[in-house]
This record gives C-alpha cells, sequence and structure tokens, in this order.
C-alpha cells in the first residue's frame, strides 16, 4: 500500500497549495481500492449493486425465432413490390407453444405477439394493415418487406456469449436481463460502509435550540442522501465538537467500522479548531487548496486500523461547497471502492443562456437550470446566487455547470459542460 507522499510523487506538478481538479480525481484513482468481500444476492436484491463475477449467457434469447406482435405470419419471398398479396388463413399461433402443422405457398397464420415462428414463414404483418377478406386476407403493396416483425433466435444473446461484465453497476435494465436468462441469484461485492460525522463547535443538531453565533447542521442530510442514493451503508455519527477527545473518539469509532470516513468543516487554512491536528495524528493525511470553485480547502488520507485502513475525505464546511466537492471527487472515489468499472458522471453539452465570467487557472462548478429548446439543443443557465452557503440554489438547480481549469470567460450561445443531477443525486 503506497503512502501518501509515495503517490504525490507519482503525480507529475503535484502541489498541495494549488491541485487541479484533475490532479484530484488522479490522486484518489491511486489511493483507493475496491473492497474485496462477495456475497450471492437475489435478482430483487441486486438493484444498485457492483457485479464481482462475468455473466455469460447460459441459453439463446430468445430462444427461438418468434413474432414481434400480434398479426398474420407467412413466407416473406411471396411478396411483389407495387402488388398486393392475397392469403388464405390456415390457423393461429398463440404464444407458449408451437403451431402444429404446415404452412404452405399462398397461405397465412395468425399469430400473437412472442409466439414461435412456424418453420417457413419469415415475415409478420401487422394485424391493422390487412383487409379481411372470408377466410383470408389481403395485405396492401409495399406496407412490409421479406423479415420484417421477427425476433430472431439468439437476437439479444446467444448462449455462451457475455451478457454482463464485473464492475457493472446493476440498473432495472440489468436485472430484467439477469432474469430472462434464468438466473435466479448474482455475486456482488458487499456494500460499502461509510461514517460521517459534521465537526465545530457552532454547529447546532435538530432538536436544539438556536443561539447566536450556531447554525443547524444540513451538511449531515445532504451526505447522506448522496451516500444513500449511491446504495452504501451509512453510519450517521451526529455532530462531534471541536474537542480533541472527542475528535480522536469518532474518528476512531469511524475507522473501527467504515471503509470510509467523511467529515465536514475543519480543514480550512488556518482554522482554530483541532480537527486537522486530529487527522494528522491519527492518519497518513494531505490538506490540499484546490484550484476550484467552490470548495477550495479539502483532506484526504488514511487512517490506520488493524489489518486494514479508513479513507478519510475532509470536506469544508460550506453546504454547497460539500455537495460539490462530493460530486466531483469523493463520489467517483466511492465508486471506485464499491468495485465499479465506470466510475466519472458523464458530461452533456447545452448552451449557455448567459455571459460567464470566469478566470482560467481553476475549475468553477456553477449550479444550472437545464431546458429543452423547441429545437430540441439543450440550453443552460445560472440559477443566480452562487454562493457557497446558499443551498437553495442547489435545489432549485439541475446540474452543475462545469467550467474547466483553462476556460475563460462564456459569451451567450458557447457551449459548456454540465454534470446533470438525475442520477448522481
Amino acid at each position: 500500500m503506497k503512502t501518501i507522499g509515495q503517490i504525490a510523487a507519482e503525480l507529475q506538478g503535484y502541489d498541495p497549495q494549488a491541485l487541479s481538479a484533475v490532479q484530484v480525481n488522479e490522486f484518489l484513482a491511486r489511493l483507493v481500492e475496491p473492497v474485496a468481500d462477495v456475497e450471492s444476492v437475489s435478482v430483487f436484491g441486486a438493484l444498485g449493486r457492483v457485479l464481482a463475477d462475468d455473466v455469460t449467457s447460459p441459453i439463446s434469447v430468445p430462444p427461438h425465432d418468434n413474432s414481434a406482435m400480434d398479426g398474420f405470419a407467412f413466407a416473406g419471398h411471396q411478396l411483389v413490390q407495387g402488388q398486393p398479396l392475397k392469403l388464405k388463413l390456415k390457423g393461429t399461433a398463440l404464444a407458449g407453444k408451437a403451431w402444429e402443422g404446415n404452412v404452405r405457398p399462398g397461405e397465412c397464420l395468425k399469430i400473437m405477439t412472442g409466439a414461435i415462428m412456424p418453420g417457413g414463414l419469415d415475415t409478420v404483418v401487422p394485424l391493422e394493415f390487412v383487409r379481411i377478406e372470408g377466410d383470408g386476407i389481403e395485405i396492401p403493396a409495399d406496407v412490409v418487406k421479406p423479415g420484417d416483425n421477427r425476433r430472431l433466435l439468439g437476437e439479444d444473446l446467444m448462449a455462451g456469449q457475455p451478457a454482463l461484465a464485473r464492475g457493472d453497476l446493476l440498473g432495472p435494465a440489468a436485472l430484467g436481463l439477469v432474469a430472462s436468462l434464468g438466473l435466479p441469484e448474482l455475486r456482488v461485492f458487499r456494500r460499502l460502509k461509510v461514517a460521517y460525522f459534521s465537526t465545530g463547535d457552532e454547529i447546532l443538531s435538530l432538536g436544539e435550540s438556536p443561539r447566536e453565533g450556531a447554525v443547524y447542521d444540513s451538511n449531515r442530510y445532504t451526505v447522506f442522501g448522496l451516500l444513500h442514493r449511491m446504495g452504501i451503508e451509512v453510519v450517521d455519527m451526529g455532530v462531534v465538537r471541536d474537542e480533541p477527545e472527542a475528535l480522536e473518539t469518532a474518528f476512531r469509532q469511524a475507522a473501527e467500522q467504515a471503509d470510509a470516513i467523511i467529515t465536514s468543516g475543519g480543514v480550512s487554512m488556518g482554522e482554530a479548531d483541532h480537527t486537522k491536528a486530529m487527522m494528522k495524528q491519527l492518519g497518513d493525511v494531505a490538506f490540499w487548496r484546490i484550484a476550484m470553485r467552490p470548495g477550495r480547502p479539502m483532506a484526504v488520507g488514511r487512517i490506520q486500523r488493524p489489518g486494514r485502513s479508513s479513507i478519510l475525505f475532509g470536506l469544508p464546511g460550506n453546504p454547497v461547497a460539500v455537495m460539490v466537492t462530493f460530486l466531483a471527487f469523493v463520489r467517483p472515489a466511492l465508486r471506485r471502492m464499491m468495485g465499479a468499472r465506470a466510475s466519472d458522471p458523464v458530461l452533456l453539452r447545452a448552451r449557455c443562456g448567459e455571459a460567464l465570467r470566469k478566470k482560467p487557472g481553476r475549475t468553477e462548478y456553477q449550479r444550472g437550470i437545464v431546458t429543452t429548446e423547441p429545437d430540441g439543443t439543450l440550453k443552460v443557465r445560472t440559477t443566480g446566487n452562487q454562493g457557497s452557503g446558499v443551498l437553495r440554489s442547489m435545489v432549485e438547480a439541475n446540474g452543475l455547470i462545469v467550467l474547466h481549469h483553462g476556460q475563460g470567460h462564456v459569451a451567450v450561445g458557447d457551449e459548456v459542460d454540465v454534470m446533470m443531477f438525475d442520477g448522481v443525486i
């Protein structure tokens, strides 16, 4: 296991007083390791979990050629461009069992969605396209082509083909895919366990009476929501006072039971508190000034425990800065710890509806509202006040406008990157 200093030495241009957002993520990618423990869960219990083994399809899906809709099945070679086709109805094929019999040229079979296509038939015309004429049908000219509306054997997956890969995050579609293969269980990595507490003598817990100079703790609840959405087991340790004994107890208890520890507050330069000192005393920790806005100060490192260690993320205290640093840095790192292969959020491009002032040399994350224009293009505008304590602006926003390290001013109509909240919050 590499120390913080060894990891820092691997990064070109590493400067803890002026780290870029890219360097932070490169550092964290070297720091964290995926959990090793694996367990078997039912398909119903696999949502949001990370797959620990590749899944190979034991069967072909679908297991036979079948009809993609309700209609009439026939041999498509009989179609002639520009001419209608008359066919005699031979019978009806229902889903769930094979139709027994033969269909000769000039004949067709009424067929239901999912029913097996009898031998020699390769085309289905939808019910609404045909005209019924006595004991037969007429197919108007050019409404279907040979092979239309037929699902082929193994069209989704052939037996022996890879279906899912180790490290896949299992969503609703993956659960359906697994079920379609007849697999009742999956092997997944165990749930990540993260302990969280807020620090500071000015922080009030809910239920306490207001007092001058104090604020109610909002960070615990936003961090809880962010972690819970990731499917992580959360250990809520409440508010810890800025006292050495209380902080030491909290850090030791957190390290005993969690894979990662997240704190908010107490990591700014020159703060007159004991949080930073206790982090240094108990672990191998780096303190950064990140070239970003909001969320400049951050601490990261490890706190050792017998046989293993817990990753430490010390976030700033301002509510918006906590959420931004979590989304930009902590969430991708935790995804890696969960065993997921894909960890970085997908950025969309949108046209900016207003001019934005920005100096090159830092990454800025501005709260934005993305809308779809009548022509289908995405447009984004800010929520207004971008102060790091204005939590209301995060509620109003549906994404973060990401203005990258080397980027300058943005003019109206310029395209910008947006990290959409749907899927990350």
